[in-house]
């Protein structure tokens, strides 16, 4: 049963992603609205009978904007967070329904197994995901103000990555932001910017060449936009002698709109 990914929606106004086999759906965030995500589980096809989690990366509003309204109206429905993200969501699910883990753990839900790292957010205790089914793997890294060594590791073997893209520096300097945001966002604890997202495809070309699909995701509706995103990366990559269609597979994540089911 091959694992598949699709994303709803992606990018600072709101994230919400699909991961799923023939048996077993789960959410990855609830930062869009109820309708949204159950157009988005219409149109991939996704029974609802099948949805078993929703996996929570933190608290901010763009991840959770709906955990309570899904949890109220499907009470099967079991939601997972570390415990420091929990205290921050007291309203969102009952507690039959709350699941706590702790940020390192892996656990199956169904027939997925998943683990779960630690990201550097200005959140109380971000986290980032690995999905795997069989030998297959999805690794879902974004909110993440850089890349360390055990972030490559997590990634390595990813069959499918999902990677933030959330900025161009330039844009942002110039850009309308308050200098405390602009700060914040380009911080250690802030957002990857394109380069930043190339330069870890670089290191990880490097360290194994493994063709991988590669899909960028939250970007910042002012302060980055789809084309810059992909030729930035594009250049950095050639510039390293690693091409698209050859070394790499290389597609967006856009705002707002429902992407492509991707099989991992």
């Amino acid at each position: 049963m091959t694992l598949r990914f699709c994303s709803f929606s992606s990018g600072s106004s709101g994230n919400c992603y699909l991961v799923k086999t023939d048996k077993t759906a789960l959410l990855v965030d609830a930062g869009i609205s109820g309708k949204k995500i159950w157009n988005g589980l219409e149109k991939t096809e996704t029974p609802i009978e099948n949805l078993e989690g929703i996996l929570i990366t933190h608290e901010h509003s763009d991840h959770t904007k709906s955990i309570r309204v899904l949890a109220k109206k499907e009470k099967k429905l079991r939601v997972y967070a570390n415990e420091n993200t929990w205290n921050h969501l007291k309203e969102a699910g009952s507690p039959e329904q709350r699941q706590i883990f702790k940020t390192g753990d892996s656990f199956l839900i169904g027939d997925i197994q998943i683990k779960t790292f630690s990201v550097s957010h200005d959140a109380v205790d971000p986290v980032g995901f690995s999905f795997s089914k069989g030998e297959r793997q999805l690794c879902i890294v974004t909110d993440t103000g850089y890349i360390c060594e055990e972030l490559l590791d997590e990634m390595r073997t990813a069959n499918l990555l999902v990677l933030e893209a959330n900025h161009d520096v330039d844009m942002l300097k110039i850009g309308k932001y308050p200098w405390f945001l602009k700060q914040r966002v380009l911080g250690n604890q802030g957002h990857l910017s394109n380069e930043s997202a190339a330069k870890t495809l670089v290191r990880l070309l490097k360290d194994e060449k493994q063709k991988r699909q590669v899909l960028l995701a939250h970007l910042s509706r002012e302060n980055n936009f789809p084309q810059m995103a992909y030729q930035t990366v594009k250049n950095i990559l050639e510039e390293e002698d690693y091409y698209i269609g050859k070394d790499i597979e290389l597609n967006l994540l856009l705002r707002d709109q429902l992407s492509q089911v991707y099989d991992v």
